[in-house]
């Protein structure tokens, strides 16, 4: 059997290594627009055309060496550049077979690791890709059903946006914190007085600390 013809595509650990920076790099140059929109995006993840990425050679001092050019393309052994975006085979992440075999990503990376499913196609920064074809011929073989609908919204380019980085902006400001009460000195005769003020301490949350004096 002939062997499945792979886009070249790169996330950001390949866009790294293909550079000699750090992944870090790759995803600064994403943030301030070096590094344009993705040409494809699956699990949520963001990949880039081999050809997209190389535009950026040469520029500001980076630099594609043809031994780590060399390198990458070595990893993909049936790969192939593809020109642009539209010219892309319909490739799916873990969460896009999730929803065509009508069933949890948990359930999906079970099978992956009990090879339960076909092999991915492509595992591009420890993530896992599958041409479409892939993942429908080895449901077919398995006996598994198939969500049309879904095939047909990937089909039509339909996706889930990248999914956010770092962390999530707060939808409503925290109210100020309240003072703390200030520490006060009970006598001996005052004992009705010290059992309220530790009671009301405890029912705010506070800790109480008692320190006898003499």
């Amino acid at each position: 059997m002939a062997a499945v013809r792979i886009p070249y595509l790169l996330g950001h650990a390949e866009i790294a290594g293909l550079f000699g920076v750090e992944r870090q790099t790759s995803a600064k140059w994403r943030v301030d627009g070096t590094l344009g929109e993705p040409d494809l995006i699956a699990s949520g993840n963001p990949y880039w055309l081999l050809v997209t990425v190389l535009n950026l050679d040469g520029h500001a001092g980076r630099r594609v060496t043809a031994d780590r050019l060399r390198q990458y393309e070595t990893k993909i052994p049936s790969g192939y550049s593809v020109k642009s975006r539209e010219l892309l085979p319909v490739i799916v992440g873990i969460q896009e077979v999730a929803r065509i075999l009508g069933t949890d990503q948990q359930t999906v990376s079970r099978w992956r690791h009990r090879k339960r499913i076909a092999e991915a196609d492509l595992v591009l920064s420890r993530s896992p890709l599958w041409l479409l074809d892939t993942i429908t011929a080895d449901a077919t073989e398995r006996g598994r059903g198939l969500v049309a609908e879904e095939i047909e919204r990937l089909q039509a380019g339909k996706r889930a946006s990248q999914k956010p980085r770092g962390r999530r902006a707060a939808t409503e400001p925290r109210p100020p914190k309240k003072p703390l009460p200030k520490a006060q000195i009970f006598t001996s005769s005052e004992q009705e007085e010290a059992v309220a003020f530790v009671t009301e301490m405890l029912s705010e949350g506070h800790s109480t600390v008692i320190r006898p004096k003499r």
